[in-house]
């Protein structure tokens, strides 16, 4: 006799499979927003070379921002950098070394970084990059992975951020910070990638109550699933996923166009939310994990 809960998997997959054979797999337009609304804006953005972060600072670029992409990895930061150039013609961008595991080097980068972009003002602080591991549970764990999760994903966020406000404080900016997180910061945290994000979505609160005196506002987006490497091989350009409630992955360009509005003048008053693009995944069902 089959259990309960082997009988709920055989229906969920028979389901799915009816689903796929039943639906057309029919291209998606996605529309991208381009104006003139981050004019004069100058945005800091970590972990953008690829995905998310790449799209936001394309975005960003469309809307006449000033960007400053950081990675770990000085050649893809290159290729990144000229990518957006040539896409956006006539985008200023900068590129920098961040690693946010190395919390003591984050004074002497964000000095490096207001020199080369001539002692301007950054305005915007996007908190994208992050790391996760597949199949980490509490029975299946490493110390060390756990760490390397938390370093990046959650302490670097606080600590930059911590230098970043100060920065903003001493030079009273008019500021935005946008906080990356996950549809895994709603949903019951099993592993260190889950707990992270659910740090993320406290400390977008914490920050967001705080720093609004000194007109900083914090916000935070937490997608689900993306059409990005960490999910999908990027050059698969179908983005089905039958077994999530819009029967599709979120897509960085949907991402992206949320940010430019969040930081953007017409989000002023919204203050201290996580919005979340999950296509329902992780707000109606989280039947995405296993627990």
């Amino acid at each position: 006799m089959l259990f309960k809960h082997e009988i709920k998997h055989f229906i969920k997959i028979t389901k799915f499979a009816c689903k796929n054979i039943l639906k057309r797999k029919i291209p998606i337009y996605i529309p991208v927003y381009e104006s003139n609304i981050l004019k004069g804006r100058i945005a800091l953005i970590t972990g953008a070379t690829s995905g998310i972060g790449y799209s936001i600072a394309d975005s960003f670029c469309k809307n006449g921002c000033t960007v400053i992409i950081t990675g770990r990895n000085k050649n893809k930061l290159q290729m990144a950098k000229e990518k957006l150039e040539k896409e956006n013609s006539k985008a200023r961008v900068y590129e920098n070394i961040l690693d946010l595991s190395d919390i003591k080097s984050f004074e002497s980068r964000l000095k490096e970084i207001i020199e080369k972009i001539g002692n301007k003002n950054i305005d915007i602080l996007v908190n994208n990059a992050g790391i996760s591991a597949r199949n980490y549970t509490l029975e299946n764990n490493k110390i060390e992975e756990y760490d390397a999760i938390m370093d990046c994903n959650l302490k670097g966020t606080f600590f930059l951020s911590n230098i970043v406000i100060k920065y903003m404080e001493k030079n009273k900016i008019k500021g935005n910070i946008l906080n990356i997180g996950s549809s895994s910061g709603n949903r019951p945290a099993i592993d260190p990638y889950a707990i992270s994000k659910w740090g993320i979505r406290g400390l977008t609160l914490g920050m967001a109550k705080k720093y609004i005196d000194n007109d900083i506002i914090v916000n935070g987006i937490s997608p689900g699933p993306t059409a990005t490497k960490m999910m999908k091989d990027e050059e698969d350009e179908d983005i089905s996923r039958l077994q999530y409630p819009m029967d599709r992955f979120v897509t960085p360009e949907e991402v992206a166009n949320l940010a430019v509005f969040l930081v953007s003048d017409m989000g002023r008053t919204i203050v201290g939310q996580t919005i979340y693009m999950s296509s329902g995944l992780g707000v109606i069902t989280f039947d995405d994990a296993d627990y």
